[in-house]
């Protein structure tokens, strides 16, 4: 109960900070009733629609633009290779696929052996590169110095800034050009993948469109290229295997020594195993769980935007917006009709008190006068009963909706009886509780 307490206390307060205007105490969460819910409602939907903002990054645009562009040239690739493809013979789109194999075999057998050469290369390009870097530098040095003597005399300031913004312009010149160098080998290997496509498709077209030459020969000229392949393919497997066996040994002869030297490392290296291989199965199962539930998200139907929910807040908020302003203009008007009749009803009582004065004068003295005035007298009391019994019937009307608004309220509220008495019997509990810690302090 006292969590309860507490945390509906919370709740006012924060409804506070947050500058609501009216009543918010406790009770108002503890006991909540519809109206008080739908008026707290209203002030958080008019504090989202006033923070709500939306905004769109030029990065991601940007983007868009190269995704659309990539987009389209692949799509212009593939339309042109579906056109040429429909016009393949059943036996030559067999061999293609043969020769797919075979190609796709062959290139990372080759990528392999040509990776060890290629590194090998570039250092030693890289290395021939510093050289004759170092020797421009110097060149330019000794050029800005000889220009330094004939021109005019640069101050000692302008050629330490420069000393400052070189080493940054270098820097980031050599951050894009590492960028750039990781996004070259992925268009490169792209590019020659369509590229052998395209050579394969041109030529089965020209297989297919020639007919001097019958489709066998073509055949036997494809069955004995992949013949060759696979024999060159042989011939590299081998040279492998030959030149990485030496090292195999030397890397198990190795791994002998050190686990002879040192024991414990062989478990932890056969535990760092085991974790691999449990690491790598649930990433699979995660990657699984991935794609099953992505595949679930795509088949739920499309929620609206948050755009336009915010546009419905909005809209939702301008409309109460006009009705208080409507409220307000009737509240105004009622005010002005009450200060109406109140002057009417005033301007009858000082006539009539008129009237009545001068008909009691006129009869001491007339009897028909005297019978005026009771008719008078009879005629203001009737009206002032038929006022009061106006004013009484909508007193009571009044009351009667405002007694249906509590009952709707009641109803809806559904008090449970037994949990009022619950909560009752909490707090005594805690009140008694309390008491029994301080007469005992």
């Amino acid at each position: 109960m006292a969590d309860r307490f507490k945390m509906c206390t919370d709740l006012s307060s924060a409804f506070q900070n947050l500058g609501f205007i009216g009543d918010v105490s406790f009770h108002k969460f503890l006991y909540p009733s519809e109206e008080d819910m739908y008026k707290l409602i209203r002030f958080l939907v008019g504090r989202l629609s006033e923070s709500s903002t939306t905004a769109v990054s030029p990065d991601t645009k940007f983007n868009n633009v190269n995704a659309a562009v990539n987009i389209e040239r692949l799509e212009r690739t593939s339309s042109d290779a579906d056109t040429e493809e429909r016009n393949l013979h059943t036996k030559v789109e067999d061999l293609k696929l043969r020769t797919d194999e075979v190609v796709s075999s062959s290139i990372q057998c080759t990528e392999d052996v040509a990776a060890e050469s290629g590194n090998s290369e570039t250092n030693k390009v890289g290395f021939s590169n510093m050289e004759n870097g170092g020797g421009s530098a110097e060149d330019t040095q000794l050029s800005r110095k000889s220009a330094g003597g004939k021109g005019d005399v640069i101050s000692q300031e302008d050629v330490e800034y420069k000393l400052e913004q070189t080493p940054i312009f270098h820097q980031d010149k050599s951050s894009q050009e590492n960028v750039h160098s990781e996004e070259l080998p992925a268009r490169s290997l792209e590019l020659q993948q369509l590229e052998e496509q395209h050579d394969l498709l041109k030529a089965a077209v020209e297989m297919a469109s020639d007919k001097q030459m019958p489709l066998d020969s073509y055949i036997t000229q494809l069955g004995e290229q992949i013949d060759a392949k696979r024999h060159n393919l042989a011939k590299i497997e081998s040279k492998w295997k030959a030149t990485i066996k030496p090292f195999e040994e030397k890397k198990q002869k190795l791994e002998e020594a050190m686990c002879a030297k040192q024991p414990d490392s062989q478990q932890s290296w056969k535990k760092l195993e085991q974790d691999l291989v449990c690491v790598l199965s649930e990433t699979k199962q995660r990657e699984d769980e991935l794609s099953i539930l992505s595949k679930e998200v795509e088949k739920l139907p499309k929620l609206a935007t948050r755009r336009s929910y915010i546009e419905r807040i909005k809209e939702i908020t301008k409309n109460s917006r006009k009705q208080d302003i409507d409220i307000e203009r009737i509240l105004k008007e009622t005010r002005e009709l009450q200060l109406e009749s109140n002057m009417i009803q005033e301007r009858l009582h000082r006539t009539y008190a008129v009237v009545d004065e001068t008909i009691l004068r006129e009869a001491k003295k007339d009897q028909a006068v005297e019978q005026a005035h009771n008719l008078l007298t009879t005629i203001h009391e009737s009206f002032e009963e038929i006022t009061e019994k106006i004013l009484a019937t909508d007193r009571a009307r009044r009351e009667a909706t405002d007694l249906e608004t509590k009952l709707s309220s009641v109803t809806a509220r559904s008090l449970n009886i037994d949990k009022l008495q619950a909560d009752l019997d909490a707090i005594r509990k805690e009140n008694e509780y309390l008491q029994r810690r301080l007469s005992n302090s």
